[in-house]
């Protein structure tokens, strides 16, 4: 009986579906919400409680009560969906492992790194920075030409954020290609049309993004062929405090660790009310060590860190994740 209820259930949610997205995103929601029906059913319920008490609703005057339940019962469809993805497993690229939460269509941009979805859902690009200044800034014609396309909603690792404080989904982002599959953040950062975040969520996938980013400005592709937003010189920290509130990544060779308090000070220059810092909370001192960028081993060595810069006496970075930092030369 059950198995009889959730087959009726699937073909309504894939009716109700199509009134808010394409007929093939309904379908694939359909086959990936195993387990979901359930909580589509109380909704659907909820509100057709709702209905049933409501004469206007019910008038035999009007069809618009009825046309208004159909379409809250298929919003209440959608949402259940979107408010509870279910994981359709993991998916590799090279060192990065993903999770998939499930399938979309584009169809609008709302900045550089961010595209509307069909259901009005807006999803953020993660693990990448897109300049938003500068003739060769930006995302080009990448996300322009995804508009109508179909897409696969993924993110780094079972333990990824799934929204920003915001309510946007913080995707890694695929669109379907003849046999395969198109990393929009990879392409983006292949082109040097991006760099690589403070926060991708998993340092094996960060040394794989870094490596595609490595290799575009090597080649000068992109916002790279612009000095505005080359790598940075730790022993020019006034340079460096000039982009202060902005996303930067800077070099340089560390010149002493210390702490006080619950910070570790991770010093480029004597001066701490001049030279360039960075810091790291105490309490994350454990996490760095295992990821391989133990604070207290950096002494000597030529790191690049990348973060917002923020002044107080000198210009710092927060690293707040082992993926800010790499270290160039290791004694």
């Amino acid at each position: 009986m059950r198995q009889h209820q959730d087959r009726l259930c699937n073909r309504r949610v894939f009716r109700l579906g199509t009134m808010t997205m394409s007929r093939d995103a309904a379908r694939a929601q359909c086959r990936r919400r195993a387990g979901a029906c359930s909580r589509i059913r109380r909704s659907v319920a909820a509100l057709g409680r709702f209905r049933g008490g409501s004469p206007w609703l019910n008038s035999p005057r009007t069809g618009h009560g009825r046309r208004l339940a159909r379409a809250l019962i298929a919003l209440a469809a959608v949402l259940a969906f979107e408010a509870h993805p279910e994981t359709g497993g993991t998916f590799m690229v090279g060192a990065c492992k993903f999770d998939t939460i499930g399938p979309g269509v584009v169809t609008g941009i709302v900045d550089a790194r961010t595209v509307l979805l069909d259901g009005g859902r807006e999803a953020r690009l993660a693990g990448i920075e897109i300049p938003t200044a500068g003739p060769k800034a930006g995302a080009g014609e990448v996300l322009p030409s995804l508009v109508g396309r179909d897409a696969i909603l993924r993110r780094i690792g079972a333990a990824g954020a799934e929204q920003d404080r915001y309510g946007r989904l913080l995707v890694q982002l695929f669109v379907p290609e003849p046999g395969s599959e198109r990393w929009i953040q990879a392409d983006l950062l292949e082109r040097g049309h991006a760099r690589v975040s403070s926060r991708v969520g998993d340092r094996a996938c960060a040394r794989e993004l870094l490596a595609r980013e490595g290799k575009a400005r090597d080649a000068k592709l992109g916002v790279w062929a612009e000095p505005i937003y080359g790598i940075m010189r730790a022993d020019e920290p006034a340079a460096v405090a000039a982009e202060r509130g902005r996303f930067a990544i800077v070099e340089g060779k560390v010149l002493s660790v210390r702490e006080s308090g619950a910070t570790i000070f991770v010093n480029f220059g004597r001066r701490w009310t001049e030279d360039f810092a960075v810091t790291i909370a105490k309490r994350n001192e454990r996490g760095f060590a295992a990821a391989g960028v133990a604070p207290a081993r950096l002494q000597g060595r030529q790191v690049r860190v990348r973060g917002i810069v923020e002044q107080r006496g000198g210009p710092w970075i927060e690293a707040t994740h082992p993926e800010q930092i790499e270290v160039l030369e290791r004694n």
